[in-house]
């Protein structure tokens, strides 16, 4: 790889490294980081037919979401303060459950005021705001809960998540649309490389499969339809036979930390966090800009600020949604960044496989990257029938595939107008 040039103009020589400690996942597939390799490391689909409310209405009838049943096996076994879930939304307890694990996974435990969270939401207690507004206008008495304000709104996500840990640090949540997770850590590493921050739980939460959220998206004519009798199939991304994304849940979170202090107390590290970009289109409020320039800058500043020219770049996740525009115009911006050995350069979408998880869908896809190239296997794009012209790159067709990538670059894409990238670096 380089080492000259305009990629390293006013860069300092070297630049202290945020090392991943630690990695908790609650996803479609159950609890555990474990199961959610498995899941995706074979190409297995998270997307089943909606069943946690009646959906035979909807044109849209299939989703990724988090099964409720996994949630409360896995807090019978650590108990949230309070057990009237009431208390709680579902983000804030699938959140709670992945911080805890992303702790333990690093060695560490809570009750510190020398760590913080920093978490990426985007809707946050949308369930228990969409229940309570049900409630209030469908009863004359306009019962609502007392907790329906705190429990509901987005900044509460990490709140509960520190309360439940017994983390004094920081306590953020970044709320950016889809590139919320991204950009909370690009957020949690720049705190800890400039010194302002030891440690932090960072990552995303969303849970986001509700009735006035499905149906929403499918008023914007943005998910699936097409597969309401094959959802394992609907999730498509880059396949000509692509009608939208699939709505997805779940929490994945990281332990970050300064790489020196984590090779002192002997903790083992996953990667390193390395570079961050972020951009605006200032184009529209749910379309990105046809043209690219600016997706193309995020990637561009990412590998600008870890020091590295495109040349470096061994491995794309792609935001990869499954919508038409959206996956033509990511996949010919990272085919300008990485010029003519784009087509060699591998990359996938995991939302072939776990739908969109809105929010929380950049840190899953970091989480996805960080255990591909520790255990020198890169997940795969699923659903890959019909290649799309359009989208000739190389997306990982159906089965994982052997490689020894050192370095990974990390793409996220929201609405309005929103790029963000990380470049991930394996230990």
């Amino acid at each position: 790889m380089r080492h000259d040039g305009p990629y390293y103009r006013h860069m300092p020589t070297q630049r202290p490294r945020v090392a991943i400690t630690g990695i908790g996942v609650v996803s479609p597939f159950g609890v555990g980081r474990e199961r959610f390799w498995d899941a995706i490391s074979e190409g297995r689909s998270g997307t089943r037919a909606i069943d946690n409310f009646d959906a035979s209405s909807l044109s849209c009838r299939v989703a990724a979401a988090v099964s409720d049943v996994e949630v409360a096996a896995a807090l019978a076994l650590a108990p949230l303060d309070s057990g009237d879930e009431k208390r709680y939304a579902k983000v804030s307890r699938i959140a709670v459950i992945a911080a805890r694990e992303a702790l333990e996974d690093a060695g560490l435990t809570g009750h510190t005021a020398d760590c913080g969270v920093l978490i990426g939401s985007g809707a946050g207690g949308i369930d228990v705001a969409e229940r309570q507004y049900g409630d209030f206008f469908s009863d004359e008495r306009h019962r609502v809960s007392p907790y329906a304000i705190p429990v509901s709104i987005v900044g509460m996500v990490s709140s509960e998540v520190s309360i439940a840990l017994g983390l004094r640090g920081i306590s953020h949540v970044v709320s950016t649309g889809c590139t919320s997770s991204t950009d909370a850590i690009g957020y949690a590493a720049s705190l800890i490389r400039s010194g302002e921050a030891e440690v932090l739980v960072t990552g995303g939460a969303d849970a986001c499969v509700t009735p006035g959220m499905v149906f929403g998206f499918t008023r914007m004519r943005a998910v699936s339809t097409a597969f309401n009798d094959r959802p394992a199939e609907a999730s498509r991304p880059f396949d000509l036979g692509r009608d939208g994304f699939v709505l997805g849940e779940g929490a994945w979170m990281f332990t970050l930390e300064r790489h020196e202090r984590a090779l002192a107390r002997g903790a083992r590290v996953y990667a390193t966090i390395d570079g961050y970009g972020s951009t605006c289109d200032a184009y529209h409020r749910v379309q990105m800009d046809p043209e690219g320039a600016e997706i193309v800058r995020a990637m561009t500043l990412a590998l600008t600020r870890a020091q590295l020219s495109p040349d470096a770049v061994g491995y794309v996740s792609y935001h990869g949604t499954s919508t038409r525009l959206n996956d033509k115009v990511e996949m010919q911006c990272v085919g300008r960044l990485l010029g003519p050995r784009a087509p060699r350069v591998p990359g996938s979408s995991i939302k072939s496989m776990i739908g969109h998880p809105q929010g929380a869908s950049g840190a899953a896809g970091v989480v996805a990257t960080v255990l591909g190239l520790s255990r020198g296997i890169l997940p795969p794009t699923i659903n890959q029938q019909t290649p799309d012209p359009e989208c000739a790159l190389d997306v990982i067709p159906n089965a994982a595939r052997r490689a020894d990538v050192e370095i990974a670059l990390c793409n996220c894409l929201g609405f309005g107008s929103k790029n963000s990238a990380l470049v991930v670096r394996r230990a």
